[in-house]
């Protein structure tokens, strides 16, 4: 999984005003919980910006004044008009403690239902998993060539090692759709 550092400031004033002060200077506010104390801190956010608009995972860095804790992005929420993130949670991790987390679903290979002339649908990009964190992967990679035309992936049948999927079981991850004109080449072969 791909390490990001993230300088920050911790922060005493707490209220609506001193937040308000903060993102007027283009920082934004955050909490880091999960470990023995919650901690209230800022970074700026062009610093967020490389970490959250990006479709990979990011195990981050967090340096406040000094004091380097690890951890993962839970919650991210944004304004409204600009879709600037506006306040950010983060969890603290440690080498002990299993974490839950979504990470991306990355599709390998050539999916036989395609060569027929399907179409290869995602259903789901992100899978909630549970593991240590040295144990999570940057993707959750899918071997899907030998998924068949009218086929689907559903989530119990995926295996990873050391890691555990949280999603329902009979949800569909990827699929290869039947479509039209592969569907009036099989009645012509039928014909």
């Amino acid at each position: 999984m791909k390490t990001i550092e993230l300088k920050a400031a911790k922060r005493d004033n707490l209220g609506k005003t001193a937040t308000k002060q903060l993102r007027n200077e283009e920082k934004v506010p955050f909490v880091l919980y999960g470990g023995k104390e919650t901690l209230h801190a800022a970074a700026l956010l062009k610093d967020f910006n490389k970490l959250i608009y990006t479709p990979d995972v990011h195990l981050v860095k967090l340096n406040i004044d000094g004091t380097v804790h690890d951890a993962v992005i839970q919650d991210v929420q944004y304004h409204p008009v600009t879709d600037d993130a506006i306040h950010v949670d983060f969890l603290q991790l440690f080498e002990d403690k299993p974490v839950v987390i979504e990470i991306p679903v990355k599709v390998k290979g050539l999916a036989a239902g395609v060569k027929a002339g399907g179409k290869l649908t995602i259903e789901k990009r992100k899978l909630k998993v549970k593991g240590l964190a040295k144990d999570l992967p940057a993707q959750l990679e899918i071997d899907i060539t030998k998924l068949g035309l009218g086929k689907g992936l559903k989530v119990g049948e995926l295996d990873f090692e050391n890691i555990e999927l949280l999603n329902n079981k009979n949800q569909v991850v990827v699929s290869v759709k039947l479509t039209r004109a592969a569907r009036a080449a099989g009645t012509t072969g039928e014909e």
